[in-house]
């Protein structure tokens, strides 16, 4: 049985870094890391999903989509919420090859 790591296996189901398929996916993943985030820093304050909600000035239900990695959402709110939590995020921006 052949061994391949696991960029191996992403460039061969998902596709190779670049393209649509695998840039979408990487996002996917970024949003559900961030919604996971959120949770694990809401519980660790001891905060409800309806607590942060009314700290933030969002529904109860936009918590739990944001917790679920919805997609539908801004960075915007995302720093509302890191801010109502008393947490510090930052964002990376990577410039790609460019030409001019």
């Amino acid at each position: 049985m052949k061994k391949i790591t696991l960029d191996e296996a992403k460039d061969k189901y998902i596709g190779k870094k670049g393209t649509p398929g695998r840039d979408q996916y990487e996002f996917d993943l970024q949003i559900d890391l961030i919604g996971e985030m959120i949770k694990n820093v809401r519980k660790e304050r001891s905060l409800t999903q309806e607590e942060l909600g009314q700290l933030v000035g969002v529904q109860k239900s936009q918590i739990s989509k944001l917790e679920k990695g919805s997609k539908n959402v801004t960075i915007a709110t995302i720093l509302k919420v890191f801010d109502a939590l008393k947490a510090q995020i930052k964002f990376k921006v990577e410039l790609i090859d460019v030409v001019a």
